[in-house]
């Protein structure tokens, strides 16, 4: 996991760039608007818009907090307000996570920071080629996989979209343990599979770049799981935007791309 002191030094020129683009403030805002609070659940894709995010606030003027939480925690602290924003809203499959913030309007969608997104259980290309391509091939090959799906952290929309998986008799999953881990250990064991040619299922997503290197293959037969072609959205406390309207609309503008994010990523 990068620092946050070598993820902003990295992407200094960025901020600086994105900066000058920025149009003057257009309205006043409290001094309270001066501190944006963002949540940074871990994963190297939102470590890195979150912080090319904060260079740019930096560079006019904002002081921005980064607070690392759970998904459960950081959805509950914009709804009690001791968080201001969270870039990654990951859709459909933060759909169970987000419906009730949603629904009771304590959470707000202000805009899609990046498209053309993917998230689901991969197993390496070489157990593709030997003919497990689909999740329903998965529960044959249960011993070669050694009874495991890896996992990320404790409370994560992909760990709770596995969990139903397995739960369910007509995947033919009985058996399968879920090993809940952080991103980096995840990987690790991902490494160590690949490297020996042995057998594994994981929960992957694109961009990344330790992913982007491996040769992957996402497991089809997902169903409305919400795993699949996914696109990323910035969330915010209710009432952020009129509160902060200078800050609120630099969030609700934020785009990413793939490449944008992948050749981010790649530098550290």
């Amino acid at each position: 996991m990068m620092t946050t002191t070598k993820l902003f030094t990295g992407l200094l020129a960025l901020g600086a760039g994105l900066a000058a683009l920025v149009a003057p403030v257009a309205a006043a805002e409290p001094e309270s608007c001066k501190t944006v609070r963002f949540a940074d659940v871990g994963w190297t894709d939102i470590q890195v818009t979150t912080g090319a995010t904060s260079v740019v606030l930096e560079a006019l003027g904002y002081a921005p907090e980064v607070k690392t939480l759970s998904v459960p925690v950081a959805y509950a602290s914009l709804k009690n307000k001791d968080i201001d924003a969270f870039l990654g809203n990951w859709m459909p499959s933060m759909t169970a996570d987000v419906k009730a913030y949603f629904e009771d309007k304590s959470v707000e969608t202000i805009g899609t920071n990046l498209e053309g997104a993917g998230y689901g259980l991969v197993v390496p290309q070489y157990v593709a080629d030997a003919g497990v391509k689909s999740l329903a091939d998965l529960g044959a090959h249960k011993d070669k996989f050694g009874g495991k799906i890896y996992g990320i952290e404790a409370g994560n929309d992909g760990n709770r979209i596995i969990g139903e998986m397995i739960g369910k008799p007509e995947n033919k999953l009985e058996g399968f343990e879920l090993v809940e881990s952080s991103e980096a250990g995840m990987l690790t064991e991902a490494e160590k599979a690949i490297k020996n040619n042995e057998w594994i299922a994981f929960l992957g997503w694109t961009p990344h770049p330790v992913m982007g290197e491996m040769k992957l293959h996402y497991l089809d037969g997902m169903g409305d799981s919400g795993f699949g072609a996914a696109t990323v959205f910035t969330n915010v406390r209710a009432g952020y935007t009129a509160e902060c309207p200078n800050a609120g609309k630099l969030l609700a503008n934020l785009k990413f791309s793939l490449a944008m994010e992948g050749a981010m990523m790649d530098r550290f």
